[in-house]
């Protein structure tokens, strides 16, 4: 995988990249996914964001990419509302789940998605080159996604995500199902991103993908923020050897509260 980053422009640096005030997500039938959740991630950083499923993970990335409505609260990227053209320009999404457009190739893909970003066709053709160089997708640009490998896939997400340069990475579950080779292959370039200038926020269950990559981590149960800190700093509060430690620990207490409460 060659390198092919660059540095995001970093104009406000005391703006933090994501700001969530009050976000609320009830779903028709009533149930609610998330309730009042606070969080900010500065620009700059390498926040993960860890949680069992149901823990309101999906909802809050749907919601600061535009494919869920909050009920409540407000949402920022880099100062402007989520839903504004300027914030949905700075937001690059690399989906958990494979969901790539099967009547068109890999070249397609990316210079398509450009058009979303008002690239010119120009200007999305050289990018779409250079990360399929980068990716090693080069071999496969008349090929559509289905005939691909699900590593190819996966590259081809990563591709799809960068294509416009974007100043916040979101990355959720990047690695599911990846041989190892291209799990490593992908930390070193995702190190590489986030030392050119561009924010990550990263869900995983690899615990040990968090703590290896991430400068700071919070812990999500039932919608709502139940620890965060460095992942050094989440080792000594919990007087655990590692955050797989932490994170047991950290889930059994609240469960045990929600358990509480609910009497």
């Amino acid at each position: 995988m060659r390198d092919a980053t660059t540095s995001p422009s970093r104009a406000g640096h005391g703006t933090p990249a994501l700001s969530v005030r009050g976000f609320t997500k009830t779903y028709a039938g009533g149930f609610t996914a998330v309730q009042g959740l606070d969080l900010e991630v500065p620009d700059g950083a390498f926040f993960g964001l860890l949680g069992p499923n149901g823990a309101g993970k999906t909802t809050l990335i749907g919601a600061i990419s535009n494919l869920v409505r909050p009920t409540a609260g407000e949402i920022e990227v880099f100062g402007h509302r989520h839903d504004a053209r300027e914030a949905r320009r700075l937001v690059g999404l690399a989906e958990q789940d494979i969901n790539l457009d099967r009547f068109l190739n890999v070249d397609e893909v990316l210079i398509y998605h450009a058009g979303f970003f008002g690239m010119g066709r120009a200007h999305a053709r050289r990018r779409a080159k250079e990360l399929m160089d980068v990716f090693d997708l080069s071999a496969k640009a008349k090929v559509r996604p289905t005939a691909l490998s699900g590593g190819m896939r996966r590259r081809l997400l990563f591709a799809r995500a960068l294509m416009h340069e974007p100043r916040l990475l979101i990355l959720d579950e990047p690695t599911a199902g990846v041989d190892v080779e291209l799990r490593s292959e992908l930390w070193e370039y995702t190190r590489r991103l986030h030392e050119a200038g561009t924010t990550i926020l990263l869900t995983t269950h690899y615990l040990e993908e968090a703590e290896a990559l991430c400068e700071e981590i919070a812990l999500i149960r039932g919608g709502r923020i139940i620890a965060r800190d460095s992942a050094e700093g989440l080792r000594a509060q919990y007087g655990a050897a590692d955050i797989a430690g932490v994170y047991l620990q950290a889930m059994a207490r609240a469960a045990e509260d929600e358990r509480r409460v609910a009497a």
